[in-house]
């Protein structure tokens, strides 16, 4: 195996995309708000569809939606008084493809995904 040494530079460019990275996966390791992620990854979704789908009660469904905003993962449209909540970056539409390939499929619908 070969060993590339990086320019100084290109080693901090690292450095703070590796943080990044860390920070999107260290609010992402809540199941809950993994869940609600999931459930945004085609679509946007209402805060009641949300509710409806996951059985993630009231309280603590605001307060995961909440955190998701606040760090900036997911994007907010009101319409009425309907808030639609969509991930907020094609990188975490990425992240979250990722992990719904690897951990949310069977092995039948990972077999059907690929061959697509």
């Amino acid at each position: 195996m070969k060993i590339v040494n990086l320019p100084d530079q290109a080693i901090e460019k690292l450095r703070a995309r590796a943080a990044e990275a860390c920070n999107i996966l260290k609010i992402m390791s809540n199941p809950d708000r993994l869940i609600l992620m999931c459930m945004m990854m085609e679509v946007e979704r209402s805060v009641s569809e949300l509710e409806s789908l996951t059985g993630i009660k009231q309280p603590t469904l605001s307060q995961q939606l909440g955190i998701l905003r606040f760090e900036e993962l997911v994007h907010t449209r009101r319409e009425g008084k309907n808030i639609y909540y969509m991930l907020a970056s094609s990188t975490v539409a990425e992240l979250m493809h990722t992990l719904y390939q690897t951990y949310c499929l069977s092995n039948a619908e990972r077999i059907q995904e690929r061959n697509k």
